[in-house]
């Protein structure tokens, strides 16, 4: 099964496939504001859309290396890059919105608003996290990086996961509305746990690995 699940994701068309359905979101709300299809408060509806599925992108691109390795599934490693673009494409999106829609472009004011705003302060802040992400996701960026460099810098995903979760959380908190918070928070911590159980069971394999006696001491 994982085998020939493997084998399909090699398929060229596999990527076009993904890339398609990764901007049906985008597409859909942006069909809905031509129709005026967006409710009451088109405005807030995109704004909040588009929040919505940069939290739903980042789960899905952190989900990437978890499936690959627990479902034996190399192949899926491909497609990581693709997904992590589209977690910058929805957020640039989504502060296009806001900065159109609720501050019509006006740089001073939403500056005010940003160091006014701690919710508004700490989705900037994720923004600005994910921005040398993005730029350095391309192969050139990891050869002229180096690749230690390289991925001491994308492990700023763990600290935009936690900003992006907080920024929805002050974002709901003024409705008194958890539930979905409490579903992205629960995702995100099996994905980022995984992760930590993954380092400290490599630690412990160096470890077992090291020959008795090996270690420094001042009287040898």
């Amino acid at each position: 099964m994982a085998a020939s699940l493997s084998k399909a994701l090699m398929h060229p068309a596999t990527k076009p496939v993904v890339f398609v359905l990764s901007l049906l979101p985008f597409a859909w709300l942006f069909y809905g504001a031509l129709t005026n299809n967006l409710g009451a408060n088109p405005a807030e509806y995109l704004i909040r859309a588009t929040g919505d599925w940069t939290l739903r992108f980042l789960c899905i691109t952190l989900a990437v290396t978890p499936l690959r390795v627990v479902g034996g599934l190399p192949t899926l490693a491909r497609l990581r890059r693709m997904l992590g673009l589209f977690v910058y494409f929805y957020v640039v999106v989504h502060l296009f919105s806001y900065s159109w829609f609720d501050m019509g472009f006006d740089v001073p004011e939403i500056a005010k608003d940003i160091a006014k705003r701690p919710f508004i302060l700490v989705g900037f802040s994720a923004f600005l996290l994910l921005t040398p992400l993005a730029a350095t996701s391309f192969n050139r960026a990891v050869k002229a990086l180096g690749a230690k460099r390289w991925q001491a810098l994308h492990k700023l995903v763990y600290a935009i996961a936690g900003l992006g979760l907080l920024h929805f959380f002050w974002m709901r908190a003024g409705k008194n509305n958890f539930a979905e918070v409490a579903v992205y928070a629960a995702i995100l911590a099996v994905l980022l746990g995984w992760r930590v159980a993954q380092f400290l069971k490599k630690k412990r394999k160096l470890a077992a690995a090291q020959p008795a006696g090996s270690s420094f001491s001042l009287r040898s």
